[in-house]
């Protein structure tokens, strides 16, 4: 082939194409050639090609159009059925423009859903399908089943039950009402109320403590007394919801409790409620149980996964005696100067424990496929080797430093760490491994600690094995049968035979002081010998000392992993808040696990969902594909579409990382085939990320070469275009599935002065204006933890019955560096106000009176009072938040006030004391930020003291300190 440019990539990704002249191969042996509109639907293009093929030969032959499907060739080289019609030709991205028209085979509901849940995920089946793995096939049948099982029972719930799964309550902790920094209680709210398909509103005073039960009688009783209607209706067969959303108001809290009307008290606004009858929940209900019986009658009955085979002729794993060892046969792809000497490392790991000495292979000279064909022979016997047995391998280069000066000492050797892997000993059946195994490493970075292996890294093979050194070992067959690791019962039983102890006075004395000793990473020999002696105590009286008990168990001992094992049936289930640290990896045995998910399942959706983030972490450290953990958080968030929602962003937005993205794949097929309906919503949400994207880089692009002015139009009319706007209206907010962003206002979208060029984008709904922030190009994850972590302290706050009017504003990542930001309505940073208060820019900072006057200005009267106690509140609440994370790199831009006098802070590029310096000098020199017009403002600009500010900071401050230790 001659050289050139091949493929469409640059016609897909300018943004001034209009038409381009297709090709299409019928089944009729007819060649077509015809133009067509780059955002026609795929239906569309299928009816143009019917048009022209009724003047060629041979169209009598063709059956019913919707007989045939268009395969091409995409971006990706691989061929593809287009079965979902309504995708446009421009987001199909052809590598060539051509069509083949082919007869449809197989079932069309199970393709189409197929074919959507692999775009929705970025991952196709066919690559799942690819791996020939059995482990991978084995989870997918089970998962499948496991989540249609959990939809079905779903759908067969009462319209009630069903809501609490689709549209779970937005709650606050507590119920915390007081208005005002005088402790003034709120005696009556107006409720604005208006029945569904009527324009006809009534506004309600209620009690903030009512519940939404009194709220629907009496807005019923009001609709009976003005339209006089004979039949008497039931608020029972009412629910409410909140206007413009899809958020509803019921069950038995109090109305003040529920988030929406919360949020209404504090900024002074008017609920506004729609009564929506029971009927209308249930056509919803109807709808989504339709796709999902639609799926399960097409789809043809799964096969029941292979009986387990007989366990013929098995030794038990503790009755071998003989070392474990493997062999080391040889590598491929290596790449390495020709002055090093190759070397491999292997290491066996439980957790972060190391079970017995490193082992090093011979050194052999570099080349592309060095052979070392050695037995690696390890100080651990067959039957000593836990469960989870980690298997860790480094491969690194040795170098000669040769001295100026010749003596007698031998030349300094220096490691060049070059490729690190790791494999699991047992397979996930429980059967040790044998055979040879085709390891793909992974690239080793070197580190402070000069660490060589990596029992904390994944377990899976580099998937790109074509760049990436590779090891080939072999597990040698030790018995002529395979060997298993011993079922639950043989543990139980060697579990029954510990010996029971009676402790003295000293000893209880010691066990006190460990178990209270929080530094407990590290133990003294004795210390271990009493914590294991005792442990019996340690269960009885101090359970929540698991971890240690843990730590110091002899997990390269049999005997003491049944004991440890026995113990655990009998421990007493934990907080949800101790049992998370159980899911470090350092647990990884199989049983810890269980037990620490059975602790997590008393978890309430609103508890769980604060920890969706970690948990969703945890799971790139599990060893197998299918664990306890997977199943949890699918079943949670197949009962619960908030979490769904949530869980699937924070898969998706890491399925890049080839580490993860078999894994992550995985779970969201699963999760996408216990949850049909939530497809569409997905799609239309990555659909309009990718518009976003598309839209940033023509930005970027165009910043380059034009004014701002310029960049701003041209941004306008790209906006503006039939696909644009299609794409980014009518979508489900990622940052709140409860929001709608239905119309884009396009006059009042912009892109931001920053490096990457953010895109501020604003959304008009029937009821509300809603902004949000795409950033492409920086890695919001941190953003998100600080996030979490703050709103974590305001839980725990509120809990305690104190409201410090934080604002954790939304912040999601959705993919490689890409993600959005919720912009909060009618604020402003304090360099603008500061800026915009002064009549010199360079004294705006000193000018303390700038902040205090904008307060007044938008708080006149009485109100300023109440703006001032936001603003105290919300600067005590946030001098405590980030001096406890340790946030840095805090300035007038980053601090951000609303209106409404509420302070909050914004661009948490460096936390946990990971501060700027310059020159080796740390830049941050105070503990937090509180200025002195922060403080005129908290004064009132008199000049009292701020004795009440500092109360609340040393209050909020020992709270903290007290709960989270």
């Amino acid at each position: 082939m001659p050289p050139g440019v091949y493929g469409m990539q640059d016609v897909w990704e300018r943004e001034d194409r209009q038409q381009i002249t297709m090709e299409f191969l019928l089944p009729t042996g007819i060649y077509l050639n015809f133009p067509v509109a780059c955002s026609d639907t795929i239906s569309t293009i299928k009816k143009m090609v019917w048009k022209n093929a009724r003047n060629e030969p041979l169209f009598s032959a063709l059956s019913d159009p919707d007989a045939y499907v268009f395969t091409c060739i995409n971006m990706t080289a691989e061929r593809e059925e287009l079965e979902d019609e309504q995708r446009r030709l421009c987001d199909v991205r052809l590598f060539l423009p051509i069509l083949r028209l082919v007869a449809r085979e197989g079932d069309r509901v199970e393709k189409l859903i197929t074919t959507q849940i692999s775009l929705l995920i970025g991952k196709g089946h066919h690559e799942f399908e690819s791996q020939k793995n059995h482990e991978v096939n084995e989870f997918r049948t089970k998962m499948r089943i496991f989540c249609e099982e959990h939809a079905q029972v779903r759908q067969m719930l009462p319209w009630e039950p069903w809501m609490e799964f689709n549209f779970p309550c937005d709650l606050e902790p507590c119920c915390v009402v007081a208005q005002s920094g005088k402790s003034r209680s709120v005696k009556k709210i107006l409720v604005n109320v208006k029945f569904e398909g009527s324009e006809e509103t009534f506004v309600l005073q209620q009690d903030p403590q009512d519940l939404p039960m009194l709220l629907k009688r009496n807005a019923l009783r009001k609709k009976s007394t003005v339209f006089r209607a004979a039949k008497q209706e039931k608020p029972e067969d009412y629910t409410l919801q909140v206007n413009g959303r899809w958020e509803f108001i019921y069950g038995e809290y109090p109305l003040c409790q529920f988030k929406y009307i919360f949020t209404c008290l504090h900024g002074g606004i008017t609920p506004h409620l729609t009564m929506v009858h029971h009927s209308v929940i249930i056509k919803y209900q109807e709808e989504q149980g339709g796709l999902s019986n639609q799926m399960s009658r097409t789809r043809a009955p799964s096969k029941p996964p292979p009986l387990p085979l007989k366990r013929q002729n098995t030794s038990s794993l503790w009755s071998i005696h003989e070392p474990f060892y493997i062999y080391l046969l040889q590598g491929s792809r290596v790449n390495a100067d020709e002055g090093m000497k190759l070397v491999v490392q292997a290491g066996l790991f439980h957790g972060s424990e190391l079970l017995c000495k490193v082992v090093t292979s011979n050194e052999v000279s570099v080349c592309s496929e060095p052979v070392w064909d050695q037995k690696l022979v390890f100080d651990i016997g067959v039957s000593d080797l836990p469960r989870m047995s980690r298997l860790c391998f480094a491969l690194y280069g040795v170098i000669e430093k040769t001295k100026k000066r010749p003596t007698k000492k031998k030349n300094k050797r220096a490691d060049c760490p070059l490729a690190w892997v790791n494999t699991m000993v047992f397979d996930y059946k429980d059967q040790l491994k044998t055979g040879e195994f085709s390891l793909s490493t992974w690239p080793s970075v070197p580190d402070d600690k000069g660490d060589l292996l990596n029992p904390m890294g994944t377990v899976e093979k580099n998937p790109n094995i074509d760049s990436t050194a590779g090891l080939l070992i072999r597990f040698p067959n030790i018995r002529p049968h395979p060997l298993y690791y011993p079922p639950i019962e043989k543990l139980n039983e060697l579990g029954m035979n510990g010996e029971k102890v009676v402790a003295t006075k000293e000893e209880h004395m010691k066990l006190r002081e460990i178990v209270d000793n929080k530094n407990y990473t590290e133990f003294f020999e004795d210390e271990k010998e009493l914590l294991w002696k005792l442990r019996e105590e340690v269960r009885q009286r101090y359970p929540e000392s698991l971890p240690k008990l843990l730590l110091i168990t002899k997990w390269n001992k049999h005997e003491d992993v049944a004991q440890m094992v026995g113990l655990l049936r009998k421990w007493p289930e934990l907080p949800a808040i101790h049992a998370l640290e159980l899911l470090d990896y350092s647990f990884p045995d199989p049983h810890v696990r269980s037990f620490t998910i059975r602790c997590l399942r008393n978890l309430r959706d609103d508890e769980l969902f604060q920890y969706l983030l970690q948990l969703v972490q945890v799971l790139k450290y599990e060893s197998y594909l299918d664990c306890d953990l997977t199943c949890f958080l699918l079943k949670r968030a197949l009962a619960n579409k908030k979490i769904g929602h949530f869980l699937f962003w924070h898969l998706r937005s890491e399925m890049h990382v080839p580490s993860v993205s078999l894994r992550f794949g995985l779970i969201l097929e699963a999760y996408c085939r216990g949850s049909i309906f939530h497809i569409k919503s997905l799609m239309k949400q990555n659909e309009a990320l990718n518009k976003m994207k598309a839209l940033n880089d023509f930005v970027k692009s165009g910043s380059q070469k034009a004014t701002r002015i310029q960049t701003t139009e041209d941004m306008k009319v790209c906006i503006k275009q039939d696909t644009y706007m299609e794409a980014l209206s009518d979508v489900v907010s990622p940052l709140n599935p409860s929001i709608v962003l239905c119309e884009l206002c396009t006059d009042k979208c912009k892109f931001m002065d920053s490096k990457m060029k953010p895109l501020w984008l604003m959304y008009k709904n029937k009821y509300d204006h809603v902004g949000i922030i795409f950033k492409n190009g920086d890695d919001l994850r941190q953003d998100m933890l600080t996030l979490q972590m703050i709103q974590l302290m305001d839980v725990l706050w509120k809990t305690e019955g104190l409201d410090l009017r934080m604002l954790p504003y939304g912040c999601l990542s959705t993919g490689n560096k890409t993600g959005l930001i919720e912009v909060v309505k009618n604020s402003d940073t304090i360099a603008n106000i500061q800026r915009n208060n002064s009549n010199s820019a360079a004294t705006a900072a000193f000018n303390k009176d700038a902040l205090l006057n904008w307060l007044k200005s938008k708080n006149p009267g009485d109100k300023l009072d109440q703006a001032i106690e936001e603003f105290t509140l919300s600067c005590a609440g946030y001098c405590v938040a980030t001096y406890v994370l340790g946030i840095g790199d805090r300035h007038s831009d980053n601090i951000m006030i609303r209106e409404t006098g509420q302070l909050f802070h914004i661009d948490f590029g460096h936390f946990l004391g990971n501060f700027k310096s310059k020159f080796g000098i740390n830049r941050e020199r105070v503990p937090f930020i509180l200025t002195y017009d922060f403080v005129h403002v908290i004064q009132e600009g008199r000049t009292n003291n701020s004795e009440k500010f500092e109360r609340l900071v040393h209050m909020f401050f020992n709270l903290n300190a007290t709960k989270l230790l």
